[in-house]
């Protein structure tokens, strides 16, 4: 049986995540890496603080911190978030990890050698009081299309509109906000990706059947459009640096011009997705470490992403639709350079014994918004993990986001429709299902799973309609199309009450003992299925739900057989109603939130 590789785009370092972000990427590569454990696969789920880049430096500064203090608090805040969320990666690393520093020179070295990379000059902002060169970023001054006084050099975030720095009226320096700027030459390193474009263009289109059309067509949109060369390198103090290991020649002859790169850094969207790989190697050293042993073996984390040792491996990302360009594009040039060669009559070949593995299932995701408008990190506008948790409990959020996932178009938070489907699907129909048929076992069966009895036509159809749901819900997790799945576990719960209320073994047991024991033991055989099936979902509520019936948690998914689909609980089990799983989001609340986080008024 295949193994499951899963990586979701890596957070950023600066600032708490929004819901946006969770529905995007980490919250989809959870629910499908808890789906894929409960089937019995191996699986190793991967993500990690993107720590490197300009706003990183920005905001240390900002804080009077240095930059890899501020990234070691900022990542103790966002790996406790997740696991407050549920969120189970197998590890949450760091791009500034050790690891990450050596594979990524390594790759860089090795696109060199290649004939990958070449150095070029670019015409950038010097800052004369700050003795540096100043990313787009650390440029600010007036926008000239809105007179926005603060605009960036990249972007000013009042009208949106693309800057760059010599557009600005007024530049200064971020840093130091000194006038006293000028343009001068700087030597950098840039990835020849329009080498690539026709390889690239024919792995995309092997991909077009089992891809989603949102991330093809922005695959193909850049490759239609021209694939650029891009820069790899960066003048910044903060990231992995250029000049601090041995380069070998590249076909010419030719090696870096080491003093010319002297204190640049390589690029955050050249390392971030090179994590994926060095987070797997810090995962298997903190393995290595927790079982007394020496540093990991190569071997330990390679065989999930080099040669014959990883063909085994399904390999799916998790992402917003602003990161596809990078992991269709960015990064496969990056692997497909370390693993091919180039050869002067234009055709590949492979010069890598054990090849690094490209993604084989990339699931992007559009925009959540909120009440029409954007989360923003920088505006504070939006619902916030941290806030969220304050709220209500993890559940409530996992439920709405997966069931909601922007996954054909933008989908939209707004506090009513939160309040409405909550209610209806976690109070209504799972938590009063769970709830009335174990309050009816403690009340009128001893709190034990009752014996005697025969099932009859309403349990055959029963099982029938379960069995084929169940295989229903399996296939849309089975192909990551996560509002369907949702529907479909919805549609499994409702099955519950519609049972319970067609069974009545209220009313049955008033009559026939055994009638009402038949009810009520598929009743909690459904509670059983039902905390198996929704783990991956919503796993605080499914553990309770599991336990409230004497079952181990997290419990194996469901056979699709339907053998013995209802009937794991043995007769004479001790079962227990669990504390009231959901409650209500009250009208007030919404009324409260709505005047703290903004209404419609927000966006």
């Amino acid at each position: 049986m295949s193994r499951i590789l899963i990586t979701s785009a890596l957070p950023y370092i600066n600032g708490i995540k929004h819901l946006g972000t969770l529905a995007g990427s980490m919250l989809p590569a959870d629910v499908y890496a808890r789906f894929q454990r409960a089937r019995g696969r191996e699986t190793l789920y991967i993500c990690a603080t993107d720590e490197h880049g300009t706003p990183t430096e920005l905001a240390a500064a900002e804080l009077g911190q240095d930059p890899a203090s501020f990234c070691a608090e900022q990542h103790r805040v966002q790996h406790d978030l997740g696991r407050a969320f549920g969120l189970s990666c197998d590890h949450f690393g760091r791009s500034s990890s050790p690891q990450n520093h050596r594979l990524t020179q390594r790759f860089a070295q090795t696109l060199w050698e290649a004939g990958f990379i070449e150095e070029r000059v670019t015409q950038q902002v010097y800052s004369n009081a700050d003795k540096r060169f100043l990313p787009d970023r650390y440029v600010i001054g007036t926008c000239p299309h809105c007179g926005y006084e603060a605009a960036r050099g990249d972007q000013c975030e009042n009208c949106t509109r693309v800057l760059d720095p010599a557009d600005l009226l007024k530049p200064r320096s971020a840093v130091s906000g000194s006038e006293d700027i000028e343009i001068r030459g700087s030597k950098h390193l840039f990835l020849r990706q329009s080498l690539f474009a026709g390889k690239l263009r024919q792995w995309i289109e092997a991909k077009r059947s089992s891809w989603p059309n949102l991330v093809t067509s922005i695959a193909l949109k850049w490759l239609d459009e021209g694939l650029q060369d891009r820069g790899i390198t960066r003048d910044l103090e903060w990231g992995v640096p250029v000049n601090a290991f041995e380069w070998g020649p590249n076909p010419e002859g030719k090696t870096p011009d080491i003093e010319g790169l002297a204190g640049k850094v390589f690029y955050v969207w050249f390392d971030a997705p090179i994590e994926y790989i060095a987070a797997t190697w810090e995962w298997a050293e903190a393995r290595a470490q927790e079982a007394g042993r020496g540093p990991a073996q190569d071997a330990e984390w390679e065989r999930w992403w080099r040669g014959e040792e990883a063909s085994d491996v399904t390999y799916v990302e998790f992402m917003g639709k602003d990161n596809v360009p990078f992991h269709t594009v960015g990064f496969p040039c990056t692997l497909i350079g370390v693993n091919e060669r180039l050869a002067a009559d234009g055709t590949w070949t492979t010069v890598e014994a054990r090849p690094w593995k490209l993604v084989d299932q990339l699931k992007g995701f559009n925009w959540l918004d909120y009440y029409g408008g954007k989360f923003s990190t920088s505006l504070k506008r939006g619902v916030f993990m941290d806030h969220a948790l304050e709220l209500l409990p993890a559940d409530y959020w996992r439920w709405w986001i997966t069931a909601n996932t922007p996954e054909t178009s933008d989908a939209t938070f707004t506090w009513e429709q939160f309040q409405a489907q909550v209610n209806a699907d976690l109070a209504d129909v799972l938590g009063n299902f769970v709830n009335r048929i174990l309050k009816f076992t403690e009340n009128r069966f001893d709190g034990v799973v009752p014996e005697g009895g025969e099932p009859g036509p309403l349990e055959a159809r029963l099982e029938d309609e379960v069995l084929a749901k169940l295989r229903e819900l399996t296939g849309h997790l089975e192909d990551r199309e996560f509002r369907k799945a949702s529907t479909a576990l919805r549609q499994l719960w409702v099955l519950g009450n519609q049972y319970l209320t067609e069974a009545a073994p209220w009313t049955a047991i008033k009559t026939d003992r055994d009638r009402a024991a038949v009810a009520v033991r598929y009743g909690l055989n459904l509670v059983a299925l039902f905390a198996k099936v929704s783990e991956p979902f919503i796993p605080f509520a499914a553990e309770k739900i599991a336990l409230a019936v004497g079952e181990g948690f997290p419990g194996r998914w469901p056979a699709l057989d339907g053998e013995g689909l209802l009937r794991t609980l043995e007769p004479g089990r001790r079962v227990q109603a669990p504390e009231v799983l959901f409650r209500k989001v009250e009208d007030a609340q919404v009324a409260e939130w709505v005047a703290r986080f903004g209404g419609a008024e927000a966006a």
